[in-house]
């Protein structure tokens, strides 16, 4: 049985992450902030509900000891809980606003890694996905033909990018872990007014690939739901 953590699954691409892959088997960990929307959730899902906020340190070390005591160990580790930030114009956005943001989509992710690194390493085929954003992809946000190119974001954007930059250096200083970065594409979600053409299963196919890599599987690639993404 494969067990998988997925943070921020209370919603959205989390949630629908975890219908998912308990669908094709896993015993799934919802991860969430809100405790009363997280049991809410993981009630729904028929999953187990585990508080964590990825911006606190004792938190993520609770999580991770309450897994470790009832699951002993994961086999997947999705870090999904993301920001988008500030709507500020560029000349109002503050350093305050840059922290919030960095604080839960970039060390957010290291945070939670480091905690659950050694609970990784227990499984015959650990895995971890990074949700990233092809908003954080210079190639598809200098595309005037694509959706990205048509926003701006800066906060949400270079943390994406951060994102998707520590996942390969990730996979190239963990060789016994399989570390992939998943863009959901433009999906309908709470982050966008739901105005997102893809539907929220579309939007979770390259999280859900990435998710179930065996060991020959990839490592230290960017994808969406339609193949490898220029960045």
């Amino acid at each position: 049985m494969t067990t998988t953590l997925i943070t921020g699954a209370n919603k959205s691409l989390g949630y629908e992450t975890a219908r998912r892959l308990i669908e094709a088997g896993h015993t799934v960990i919802v991860g969430a902030r809100d405790p009363e929307r997280g049991r809410a959730a993981a009630d729904a899902l028929g999953a187990r509900f585990v508080q964590i906020d990825v911006t606190d340190d004792a938190s993520v070390a609770a999580a991770a000891d309450d897994i470790g005591a009832h699951e002993g160990g994961i086999d997947v580790l999705i870090n999904n809980a993301g920001v988008l930030g500030t709507h500020s114009p560029a000349d109002r956005i503050t350093a305050a606003d840059a922290v919030a943001v960095f604080e839960v989509n970039v060390v957010g992710i290291v945070r939670v890694t480091h905690a659950f690194l050694p609970l990784l390493r227990r499984s015959a085929n650990p895995v971890i996905v990074n949700v990233s954003s092809g908003m954080g992809s210079f190639a598809a946000t200098h595309d005037p033909g694509r959706a990205e190119g048509q926003v701006v974001a800066p906060l949400y954007t270079a943390s994406k990018a951060a994102v998707t930059m520590l996942t390969t250096q990730y996979a190239k200083s963990l060789p016994d872990v399989k570390v992939n970065a998943a863009d959901p594409g433009y999906t309908a979600t709470d982050f966008n007014g739901h105005s997102g053409p893809q539907t929220v299963t579309e939007g979770t196919d390259a999280i859900v690939e990435l998710a179930t890599v065996g060991a020959d599987g990839p490592t230290g690639t960017f994808r969406d739901r339609h193949g490898e993404m220029p960045w």
